[in-house]
C-alpha cells in the first residue's frame, strides 16, 4: 500500500507528507527528476537533494517548442541555484504522429516518449529511480499522461506522500522556493482543441501571443487557439484591465496571424479543453 493511500489525504498533517516523501526518496537512493522548473517539480527536486545529495540527484528538462524557451532557462537556472546536477533533453513527441494528431489522449504520447528517454538515461547512468511531480490531486483530473509513468515505472514520490497543490505551495513557502506562488503553466500543446493538428508553427504562435499578454501585465493568462480566433483566459478579477488595454493587445495579436480576438468570459480556468471531452 502506498503513502497515500494509509489515510485520508485531508486527515494527514504537512508535517508527516513531508516525513512519508523523505521517506519516499530515502527509498529510491538515487534519482533522475523530469524537471519543468515549476513549483511541483521545484519543490520535489529541493526535497531530493536535502535527502539524496546532489551526487544522487539528476535534473532534467524537455527542450521542446511545447515550452517557450524562457520557460527552459528559468528552469536551467532554477536548478543550478538549488545546486543540483542539471540537463537539457531534446523532447521528440513533436516527432510522434500520435501526439501531433491531437486526440484526447495526447499527453499520453508525450509522456511516454519522454520518460522513456529519462529511464534509459537513468539506466545508462547508473541511477536507481526516474521521477516526476505528480500530486494527489491530479488522479481527480483527466491526465492520460499518468498511464505512460505507470507503463515506465516512473514515481510520483509528491502523489504517493499525499500532497495536494497546497500542501506543495506551503511547503515552498516554508522553504523559501521562488516558485512558491509561481502560476502553473501547462504545455503550449492544451491551448488547442483535440482533434486540431499541432504543428511548431501554431505553438510558436500561441506562445507569442501569450507572451503579448505578459509583457501587458498578465502574468496569469491563456490564449486558446481556435484557427483564426484567439480566445484570451485572464483571472475574473483581471478581465476589467484586460478590457481597457484591449486596444494594445488587439493589433499585436492581429500581427501573429489571428484575425479576430475574444475574451472568455468565464476567466482563466486549468484544462478548459477538456470541457469538449
Amino acid at each position: 500500500m502506498s503513502p497515500a493511500t494509509t489515510a485520508p489525504i485531508a486527515s494527514v498533517s504537512l508535517e508527516e507528507k513531508e516525513r512519508r516523501l523523505e521517506s519516499i526518496l530515502r527509498a529510491a537512493e538515487s534519482v533522475v527528476l523530469g524537471y519543468s522548473g515549476g513549483v511541483d517539480s521545484t519543490l520535489l527536486l529541493r526535497k531530493s537533494l536535502d535527502v539524496l545529495g546532489a551526487a544522487n540527484v539528476l535534473a532534467v528538462t524537455a527542450a521542446s517548442a511545447t515550452y517557450a524557451a524562457e520557460e527552459v532557462d528559468e528552469a536551467t537556472r532554477l536548478a543550478e541555484s538549488l545546486g543540483a546536477n542539471h540537463e537539457r533533453l531534446r523532447s521528440t513527441e513533436l516527432e510522434d504522429e500520435g501526439f501531433l494528431l491531437n486526440p484526447p489522449e495526447r499527453c499520453y504520447y508525450c509522456k511516454s516518449d519522454l520518460y522513456g528517454d529519462l529511464v534509459a538515461l537513468a539506466s545508462a547512468r547508473g541511477f536507481r529511480a526516474v521521477i516526476d511531480g505528480s500530486h494527489a490531486e491530479d488522479v481527480l483530473d483527466f491526465r492520460p499522461g499518468l498511464k505512460a509513468l505507470d507503463e515506465r515505472g516512473v514515481l510520483s514520490p509528491l502523489k504517493d506522500a499525499g500532497f495536494t497543490k497546497a500542501d506543495i505551495r506551503e511547503l515552498s513557502r516554508r522553504l523559501g522556493l521562488p516558485t512558491a506562488d509561481k502560476p502553473a503553466n501547462a504545455c503550449l500543446a492544451s491551448r488547442f482543441p483535440y482533434g486540431e493538428a499541432i504543428t511548431t508553427e501554431k505553438l510558436g504562435r500561441v506562445g507569442r501571443a501569450e507572451r503579448v499578454l505578459r509583457d501587458a501585465g498578465f502574468p496569469v493568462a491563456r490564449v486558446r487557439h481556435h484557427g483564426e480566433v484567439a480566445r484570451i483566459e485572464v483571472p475574473s478579477e483581471d478581465r476589467e484591465r484586460l478590457l481597457a488595454v484591449a486596444a494594445e493587445i488587439v493589433p499585436r495579436l492581429k500581427e501573429l496571424g489571428y484575425v479576430w480576438i475574444a475574451c472568455d468570459l468565464q476567466g482563466y480556468r486549468s484544462g478548459s479543453m477538456n470541457e469538449a471531452l
